[in-house]
């Protein structure tokens, strides 16, 4: 009996070792971290003027700081840095870039790269025929029986550069047409009105005179004629020299944001024309440029703006995806602010760019978003949503951002501003984030170092930098989730482009689709409004073009693309629709594909044959009326065709969802200014679930209570959290932890040491204090500091029993790591400012604070001692509203541990 219980005994105690040992070593279920999880820099090279040196510790200070990726753009340079200036493409800044890419993939980095210097495309070998280009008319009146003699000529005013003359065309009062072009004796054209009174029109193909803007040494020229890939062929031949044997080592080939301003037109313009719409534009040339609002001339306008995005797209963009392609590079484009589609725009690149620029408003709690230091921001949800769902239907898995453009002014953004930003990038489709980003600044360069004029700027010269790693770990931890499997948007909206290109914009003929002017062409159309209303009751929406709903299919009563299946395709209300795009959508329809109309069109866009075309479409509606019967409401539409909102959005939560192997990932966001806390209910049924937090990375399976077709997973989460789900059929991890208040907060009052550690201009002087409160009040030299300070407080454990406590620093400029007893417990750098300690001891414990504030300080104190900094070329420098730069207006800002600081008991539920 004895030797069977020592039997039990060891058994038992071999079973609890290696419960504990496999416990322990339980597989993450975290994704496996790479350099595509990981925030990438936009890297700016001022002047070029970099040497192998400080690019290896810029390199290494990205690597080690969680920077995966760098994408190189040479700008203008420092003044007194002439001779270390490198010209573009040159021997010399080749082998600077073979060294950033050695170096780079030592570190397993990797390198982008725009095509050009500055922005947009363009440079020294751009000649003026493939320069950007611009439609320039002149007219001549003729009285019946008169003569002509005249020498024909673009107004030196309209082109300062002389423009080229391509046609001669005749308007008669009666309504004729005469092509005058073939009597010209070179520019000289006699001729007389034989039959009427007429107006004479003559083209010509005129140069913007645009040059690159920002444009580094070696890359100062005309931008690029983006409408001709004969001029985008003659662009890329220096680059298929300085790329001959390195191809693939650069990733990716980056193009951005559509400036080029004021071109459109391009040579070849009326042939293309007439090839894409049927007919001759010469012949409606009074229509096109006149300033009325009428259905004739509007059409014609809309056939113009078609013809612009259909030249953009596959005169220029997917050309120059192919060429990149050939080398083994892939491309990422900013579509927005260009006269074209912009679905079929970012769909053209491998990876579609968005972007923001500004300051968007949040509700979290203590979230600063003072007036006097942001300009308002652009990043509306519905035009992120354009880049994304490009992506999504066109089956590219990565989805970038050019991110924080102008978040605050110069040296004033807190790592908490980035965080919520960057959630609604990720939100809205964003799965790869570039910081715009990093100026190249060498060891020698004086405080603050080298800056980019459009903050933010991230590097080592910041005092942020000491903190950043914790939001770059955050990006990263929740973009490895983002990249997993396939986005799950179960719904598709079409995007009637053509009501926009159809419509009367007070006499303007060229339409850009900027960011900066929404409510010119996205705010206040049905699809917005549809849009919007979608989203903000739960549902997954993607945006679909006219193009691509062309090549959808329908399977097991899906709707399919190159990217995905989809559960629907919603119409809203449009007035315009190709007769082809309806035809596609019914019969989509008759193959069992959930087509839901919230309106019918009334038109066939375009001048052609038009009214031919309406009848059709008159009879196409009529023939099938009951199968595309516009709805009244969309909701039940769906419900009717069993597409389901995820009702979590009811507690204030959003979300993004994403589908692997058969099951869900849900990253949740807290903007509003509570805590969010219950069950909170996802849209599968039966299943376990795993709760993420992607700010420490931890992980545990969560209480769920399960349904059929719901499941509902317990939740805490605080104003400014995020947590990542992820479903499964059986528990796999280890349980998550909850906790709950084990009684009152207790203030941490006392003598706090405060030291300071690193920064600038000076280390002030260490001190005591007794009472929280801005170190920028202590004296001058703490009011001028910008680093990092330590805050060291002694305390009695209280007497209350706690497993773990609640650290709240309350109101931290700007962030904080945090030590209790000599152990590092974390880094405190968002809303809320909380943090778990663990277990005090008990007697006596320390808490030490190591806390970092802006930059604003520093700069202030520099300027009004009047030690200049700004020292580049071309913009030097601008503030947030592109004014002069002056510092010496700004207040001090608050530094420090403001408090209150409290402790409080948790206990375990």
């Amino acid at each position: 009996m004895r030797l069977k219980k020592l039997y039990c005994f060891y058994i038992l105690t071999f079973f609890f070792a290696y419960s504990t040992f496999a416990q322990e070593t339980t597989v993450s279920p975290w994704p496996k971290s790479t350099n595509i999880n990981q925030p990438w820099a936009r890297w700016w090279w001022m002047g070029s003027a970099v040497d192998k040196p400080n690019l290896k510790k810029s390199l290494l200070d990205f690597h080690n700081a969680g920077i995966g990726g760098v994408e190189i753009t040479p700008i203008y340079g420092v003044k007194g840095e002439e001779n270390n200036f490198i010209d573009y493409l040159s021997p010399k800044w080749m082998e600077m870039l073979d060294y950033t890419i050695h170096i780079s993939d030592s570190l397993h980095m990797q390198v982008d790269m725009v095509l050009g210097t500055g922005w947009p495309y363009g440079g020294s070998h751009v000649t003026l025929p493939f320069a950007a280009t611009k439609l320039v008319v002149e007219k001549y009146n003729v009285k019946k029986g008169n003569k002509i003699i005249q020498e024909i000529k673009a107004d030196s005013t309209k082109a300062k550069i002389p423009a080229k003359l391509l046609y001669v065309v005749a308007y008669g009062a009666n309504g004729s047409y005469i092509d005058l072009t073939d009597q010209l004796e070179g520019t000289l054209l006699k001729w007389t009105a034989k039959k009427t009174d007429y107006t004479l029109y003559a083209v010509f193909s005129g140069k913007t005179g645009q040059q690159v803007k920002r444009a580094a040494p070696g890359g100062k020229g005309y931008t690029l004629d983006h409408y001709s890939e004969e001029a985008l062929n003659a662009y890329v031949v220096p680059f298929n020299n300085a790329f001959k044997g390195r191809e693939g080592k650069i990733r990716t080939i980056f193009n951005d944001s559509y400036e080029v301003y004021d071109t459109d037109f391009t040579p070849q313009f009326f042939t293309e024309f007439q090839n894409r719409r049927g007919y001759d534009l010469k012949q409606q040339l009074p229509k096109l440029l006149s300033k009325t609002d009428n259905e004739i001339d509007n059409r014609i306008k809309a056939d113009y703006r078609e013809t612009i995005s259909d030249l953009l797209l596959n005169r220029f963009d997917k050309p120059w995806t192919n060429w990149a392609n050939s080398k083994n590079f892939k491309t990422k484009l900013q579509a927005h602010g260009s006269p074209g589609n912009l679905i079929d725009l970012y769909a053209s690149a491998d990876i579609p760019e968005c972007e923001t620029f500004g300051s968007m408003p949040f509700d979290i709690a203590g979230f600063r978003r003072e007036q006097q230091d942001i300009r308002e921001g652009d990043a509306d949800p519905v035009m992120l949503k354009f880049s994304s769902s490009a992506a999504h239907i066109s089956g590219k898995p990565l989805v970038s951002s050019e991110s924080f453009t102008w978040l605050r002014d110069h040296f004033k953004i807190a790592l908490s501003q980035c965080k919520p930003e960057a959630e609604e990038l990720l939100l809205n489709g964003v799965n790869h984030m570039f910081l715009h980003g990093s100026t190249y600044s060498p060891e020698k360069a004086k405080w603050p170092g080298w800056k980019f004029y459009a903050s933010a700027n991230f590097n080592e010269t910041d005092p942020t930098w000491q903190d950043a790693p914790s939001l770059f770990s955050y990006i990263a931890n929740c973009q490895s989730m983002l990249q997993q499997g396939k986005p799950d948007n179960e719904n598709l909206l079409y995007w009637p482009i053509y009501d926009t290109w159809n419509k009367y914009q007070g006499g303007t003929l060229f339409l850009q689709f900027k960011i900066h002017s929404l409510s010119e062409w996205l705010k206040g159309t049905s699809f917005y409004d549809t849009a919007k209303n979608l989203i903000s009751n739960g549902y997954g929406v993607d945006f679909v073009s006219d193009n691509f709903i062309a090549q959808a299919q329908v399977k097991d009563g899906k709707i399919v693309l190159p990217g995905g299946t989809f559960k629907s395709l919603i119409i809203p209300v449009c007035e315009k629709m190709p007769l082809a795009t309806l035809e596609k959508l019914i019969e989509l329809k008759k193959a069992g594909g959930k087509i839901i109309f919230e309106g019918l069109p009334s038109s066939v866009p375009g001048y052609n044959k038009y009214e031919e075309q309406n009848k059709k479409l008159a009879a196409l509606i009529t023939g099938n009326k009951n199968s595309i019967e516009p709805v009244s409401d969309v909701f039940k539409a769906l419900e009717s065709a069993e597409v389901y909102p995820e009702k979590l959005v009811n507690t204030g939560l959003k979300y993004t969802r994403r589908t692997i192997d058969g099951e869900k990932i849900y990253y949740l966001v807290n903007h509003t200014s509570k805590a969010i806390d219950g069950f909170i209910p996802l849209q599968i049924g039966n299943k376990e679930v795993i709760i993420f937090d992607p700010l420490n990375k931890d992980y545990g399976n969560a209480i769920v209570q399960k349904k059929a077709d719901v499941t509902l997973v317990k939740l805490r989460i605080e104003s400014g959290q995020s947590f990542i789900l992820k479903t499964e059929n059986t528990a796999s991890q280890k349980k998550w932890d909850y906790y709950e208040k084990a009684g009152e907060p207790i203030a941490l009052k006392g003598n706090w040491e405060l030291s300071f550690d690193r920064g600038g201009p000076k280390l002030p002087a260490k001190t005591t204090v007794s009472t929280l409160e801005s170190w920028t009040k202590l004296n001058h030299d703490t009011e001028a500091f910008s680093g990092t300070a330590t805050y060291n407080l002694q305390f009695d454990a209280p007497k209350t029993e706690a497993n773990n406590w609640s650290l709240n620093l309350g109101d931290v400029r700007e962030s904080a790591e945090v030590w209790l007893n000599g152990t590092y417990i974390g880094t405190a750098w968002s809303n809320p400012f909380t943090i778990n300690l663990g277990k005090l001891k008990k007697g006596k414990n320390t808490l030490t604070v190591k806390v970092t504030n802006l930059g604003a300080n520093r700069v202030r104190d520099m300027e009004l001692r009047g030690e200049e900094w700004k020292i580049f070329y071309e913009i030097n420098m601008v503030d947030k509203d592109y004014k002069k730069f002056d510092a010496t207006k700004w207040s001090p800002m608050l530094s420090g541990l403001l408090g209150p600081i409290t402790i409080t008991p948790l206990k375990q539920n």
